[in-house]
Parts: structure tokens; sequence; C-alpha cells
């Protein structure tokens, strides 16, 4: 996936490395290799040993589905059907760069909506959420607080044409504190002041993984796709543990 390979033209690499270092090692061919790719299990993730609450970034974007339309207008010039996508819904451990939820939707399917999956992979409190507009809202609210508490800090900007909850004059929900600061000291200010510019760590490991892995599915059907996604997630957390210095005290 790194070299965005074909299966074909990993078979006969993988092939001819055998051959060069002598090894009798049966390499599957193309069809065969995309045949097992839905039933692919990847080594499991060890379980973290941290304890503290982390600060959670999420976000989404769409992968495009290179199939037979568009192969049909590019090479024929006649009419193709409607571009088809994917969504990739990511989450991010803002302290350690590691992603530690992911999950591949249709493109019918909303950010909140997909929320519910990802957060049954956290397997750590959270102390801050930070998300976009697309999740503001009361059920993702609800779903945060009910999951990790009622401590969670839920960052999430309100629209502009927002406006207080009938309970704000008794109680300021977080949404409230929210937009009562916008209203008080600009955008700008509360962006800074709350920390949703850490969110833009999220954006940075998406064009990541559109840098690295492409902003494509290779996979034709959909179990093909989701474990896609998974080696995708297990490559770029990787180049994470690979190029994150680890400090030790020796005194």
């Amino acid at each position: 996936m790194v070299y965005k390979l074909p299966l074909r033209q990993t078979q006969g690499l993988m092939r001819s490395i055998s051959k060069l270092m002598q090894l009798e090692v049966l390499v599957p061919d193309f069809s065969t290799l995309s045949r097992r790719g839905r039933n692919l299990v990847l080594p499991v993730r060890p379980k973290t040993k941290r304890t503290d609450p982390i600060h959670l970034a999420v976000d989404s974007t769409g992968l495009k589905i290179f199939g037979v339309g568009e192969w049909l207008r590019k090479k024929h010039t006649t009419g193709a059907n409607r571009k088809k996508w994917r969504k990739l819904h990511l989450g991010l451990d803002l302290t350690s760069g590691e992603i530690i939820c992911a999950d591949l939707t249709k493109d019918n399917v909303g950010d909140p909506s997909a929320l519910p999956c990802l957060l049954d992979q956290v397997e750590v409190p959270v102390a801050h959420f930070l998300a976009d507009g697309a999740y503001d809202g009361a059920p993702t609210s609800g779903l945060l607080q009910e999951r990790f508490g009622e401590t969670v800090e839920i960052i999430i900007p309100p629209p502009r044409n927002a406006i207080p909850s009938p309970q704000s004059a008794s109680e300021l929900s977080i949404r409230d504190r929210h937009i009562a600061e916008i209203q008080n000291r600009g955008r700008m200010a509360w962006q800074s002041s709350s920390g949703y510019n850490q969110r833009s760590r999220i954006e940075t490991q998406i064009g990541c993984w559109k840098t690295v892995i492409g902003p494509k599915l290779k996979a034709r059907y959909f179990e093909n796709q989701q474990v896609e996604v998974k080696i995708g997630v297990t490559i770029l957390n990787k180049m994470t543990e690979l190029g994150r210095p680890v400090f030790e005290q020796i005194a």
C-alpha cells in the first residue's frame, strides 16, 4: 500500500524476492490475494498502559472508488454512473499522535451517526473531545457524557446563528458557554482559548493518509475496503511510532 502497487505487481515482486533469496515460498496469485483480503486478520494492537485521560480529535474525509463507471468514461468517452465515495472516520490521540479509532462507512452515513462505532474502540478515558461543527448537537454531547462522564470537555464550534438553550438562564451547558464566549470575545479568540486549534492535527493526519496511502480505495468490495482501511491505520501508526522520540528518566 505504501508503494501503491496493484496486487498483480505485488505478486510479481514477492515471487522475485523469494527467487533471489532462494526460498521455497508459495506466493498466491493476485486474484487469490483479492479474495482472501476480506478475511485478513491484522495483529491486535497492544492495549495502552496509559491511565490518564487523553485528548481525542475526530474528523472524516471522502475516499474515492475507482470503478467501472469512470473507466468507461476515460477509455471510451461514454456516460458514467455517479461517482461513488466512502467516508473515512479517524480519531487521533493528540498526546501520542496515534490513530486510536477508525471506521469506513458509505457516503450516506453522517459524522454523528458514525461516532458511536468510533467511541467503541476507545479504551481509555477522554478529557477533551475536539471535532468540527458537523458534530454539533445534543445527541453528540449526550453520547460523549454517557461514555466518558460529565467532566469531559466537548470542544465543538457552534454555528454562527446558534442561540443559547432555554435552560441557559439557570444553568449553562458546555455549548452555552461556547456561544457566550464567542459572542463576547469573537470566534478566533474562542478557538485559541478553548484549544480548538489543536484540531488541525487530525486534518494533518488525514493529509498524511491522502499522501501515503492515497485518496482512493483499491478494493472492490466493501468488506475488503474496510480491511484496507485497517491496514492503512496500522501503516500510519507504525510511521508515527518510528518518528517520535522516547524520553526516559535516567537520574
